[in-house]
């Protein structure tokens, strides 16, 4: 019983693995397609978005499965942390079919004439999700909680290219529409970036047994 049930975990964490791998590709491609202005790629991330649905689908099934198994406490947080970081990672492809949309419309349009950071907020969004993912598979605390604090550097690209964009609207009143789109990109690059700290959050919880979700708030309530 014992070894059908650790069978049923490697599969678990197999699916888990071979969902990341796809989330990854879709911010990948819906940034490439942005950048190349690549109509057709666009449409192909942005197409392929309900098979990362299919994959939080199957892990919800097999979550409540071994649910009923009445795993051990070690095994049990495995379960509930798979199912929450394939929740994340099935927003994380909604981010980037979002972004993949906008590089759809964008392609048709005439490029903006901005300087923006926007390859280098991707990168590390993209760089963050790697790490968080890392910890997962090698069980890493520390590793995990070295993730959380390099959010902060994406929150504040986010801002900064959100207010190049406001100064060019003004300036530009033309690009305004082609100007939103690119802060709509730039937000989900930073939500992106907000789910990877959310999966190295779980990664914690699987590894110590402790919730630090919401330790900073209470301590800024206390």
């Amino acid at each position: 019983m014992d070894r059908h049930i650790d069978m049923e975990l490697g599969e678990l964490k197999e699916k888990l693995l071979t969902m990341a791998s796809h989330a990854e590709m879709a911010v990948n491609e819906s940034i490439r397609a942005l950048v190349n202005r690549d109509y057709d790629l666009a449409l192909r991330v942005k197409d392929n978005d309900n098979l990362l649905d299919r994959f939080e689908i199957e892990i919800d099934e097999l979550v409540i499965h071994l649910l009923a198994k009445a795993p051990l406490a070690s095994d049990l947080r495995l379960v509930m942390v798979a199912m929450k970081i394939s929740q994340n990672l099935e927003r994380i492809g909604d981010e980037a079919a979002k972004i993949a949309k906008r590089a759809r419309d964008l392609s048709q349009e005439p490029p903006v004439k901005l300087t923006l950071d926007l390859p280098r907020l991707a990168s590390l969004a993209l760089a963050l999700l790697k790490a968080a993912l890392d910890s997962f598979v090698q069980k890493d605390a520390a590793a995990a909680r070295a993730v959380i604090p390099r959010d902060r550097e994406i929150n504040q690209l986010n801002k900064q290219i959100a207010a190049q964009l406001a100064e060019h609207m003004i300036a530009h009143p033309d690009a305004i529409k082609r100007c939103l789109h690119l802060i709509v990109v730039s937000k989900s690059l930073e939500r992106i970036a907000d789910h990877a700290k959310n999966v190295a959050e779980e990664v914690v919880y699987l590894c110590e047994a402790q919730d630090i979700r919401h330790m900073k708030e209470a301590k800024a309530k206390g």
